[in-house]
């Protein structure tokens, strides 16, 4: 399984950092074989939040086939306006099993068109404008993440880590996910349904 995380210079570094631990300790505990790679739009350092410097894996040219899309969130007004990045989201989102937002990367995928007429939530400051931007989302607030069909798309910045326990409870199941979050020493309170 290929699991990329879509970063950007001043993307929010837990919004990165949380998926890349519960992806890296889950495949850790459980020997999954899952590749975790960072993707950005060129393989240049990206400085994130914090002047924070990351060097991705792999630019949007040239990373293999993704299983799973995360795109985080951080100052991101650039990033909407790159056409680039926005069709390679909307085309890398409709061959993954998941896609998946954090924080303010719901406005990424809003913009490639793939929340219309869907539930989601971002980073509580954030959600007026993203329903004022994007008048076809249903906009929800105090929920830690939603998930509508394939596309996940969580609120901020630590509600990222809660939304990747998910996910590997559904690629590897519930019993995995509890026990990378225990080995995180992490408190994860699953909602249930």
């Amino acid at each position: 399984m290929n699991i990329g995380i879509y970063i950007y210079d001043q993307a929010e570094v837990l919004d990165f950092s949380g998926p890349f631990e519960v992806f890296s300790v889950a495949n850790r505990l459980a020997n999954l074989g899952w590749n975790i790679w960072l993707v950005a739009e060129e393989e240049s350092l990206v400085e994130a939040r914090g002047v924070f410097q990351v060097k991705p894996h792999y630019s949007i040219q040239n990373v293999p086939e993704l299983d799973v899309l995360i795109v985080v969130g951080g100052v991101h007004s650039d990033e909407l306006r790159k056409t680039e990045v926005i069709n390679w989201i909307r085309k890398t989102a409709e061959k993954t099993q998941i896609t998946a937002s954090v924080c303010t990367g719901a406005f990424l995928l809003a913009e490639a068109g793939l929340l219309d007429g869907l539930e989601v939530t971002t980073h509580w400051e954030d959600i007026p404008d993203l329903q004022r931007n994007y008048p076809n989302l249903q906009v929800r607030k105090g929920i830690r993440w939603i998930e509508q069909g394939k596309l996940f798309t969580a609120a901020g910045i630590s509600a990222g880590i809660d939304t990747s326990l998910e996910l590997v409870a559904r690629l590897a199941g519930a019993e995995l996910a509890e026990r990378t979050a225990r080995q995180m020493e992490y408190a994860w309170s699953r909602p249930r349904t």
